[in-house]
């Protein structure tokens, strides 16, 4: 199985970004509410090596009152339930994951572009070891309009195209922006790879770099922090469906 060993750092006052051998998840302090909130919990097998993390940060189990998942991919919710069980937090998916995430559904497959076949089969290469992801119940469906109280003001961005449910959150206190698979920061700040439909991703990344954020925390890569909203708006500028 795919090594556990996490590296922790701070990116805002409030947030941290807890970063696996494949993908990364976030921890989230709420100021005024007593508490702490996860985005996305990592392969399967990590939730042990998460809630060390966690301690590390001063927070608890019982600290946590929500996990947020941003699709049903396995590096983002492969410790939900396991974490769900230990930290008795509710959990939160985009409603048009939350059957995948719950496992009464197969998850669909992405449309790969012919450049993208090669990077899609060394993955899931890089994943044949991983045991399988345990379904997870889904305290509430996400959709357009909702919003979370985490000490802030949170509102629910849904971002479909890498999946039907992808999910973005923006706290619009601090302009910070969780935005999934949905855009990456490797080597070059870009659209998500391995879509289900590329036109909706395409538009979901342009709806992101309106919301003039100023850190944006991907899925995969490292964090801007500071004028995230210009560089998004750059790169959307030149994406094409």
């Amino acid at each position: 199985m795919t090594e556990t060993t996490i590296e922790t750092s701070q990116v805002t006052p409030n947030v941290w970004m807890m970063t696996f051998a494949v993908g990364q998840s976030y921890a989230v302090r709420l100021p005024g509410a007593e508490g702490w909130a996860l985005v996305d919990t990592g392969l399967p097998g990590h939730a042990e090596r998460i809630l060390d993390e966690l301690a590390k940060l001063g927070a608890r189990p019982g600290d946590v009152r929500e996990i947020v998942l941003t699709h049903f991919h396995v590096d983002h919710v492969g410790s939900a339930a396991d974490l769900a069980e230990a930290t008795g937090a509710r959990v939160l998916a985009g409603a048009g994951d939350a059957a995948v995430i719950r496992g009464t559904v197969p998850g669909p497959p992405p449309v790969l572009e012919d450049w993208e076949v090669p990077l899609f089969e060394s993955v899931q290469a890089g994943l044949v070891d991983v045991p399988p992801v345990r379904p997870c119940r889904v305290d509430r469906e996400l959709g357009e309009g909702d919003v979370l109280e985490w000490g802030e003001e949170v509102r629910v961005v849904p971002v479909p195209g890498h999946t039907e449910g992808s999910t973005a959150l923006h706290l619009t206190r601090s302009g910070v922006l969780f935005t999934g698979d949905t855009i990456a920061n490797v080597g070059e700040l870009m659209m998500g790879v391995f879509n289900t439909d590329r036109p909706r991703a395409v538009a979901s990344f342009r709806r992101q770099s309106t919301l003039g954020v100023q850190t944006a925390c991907f899925g995969h890569g490292t964090p801007i922090v500071g004028g995230a909203g210009e560089a998004l708006k750059a790169v959307a500028d030149r994406l094409t469906a």
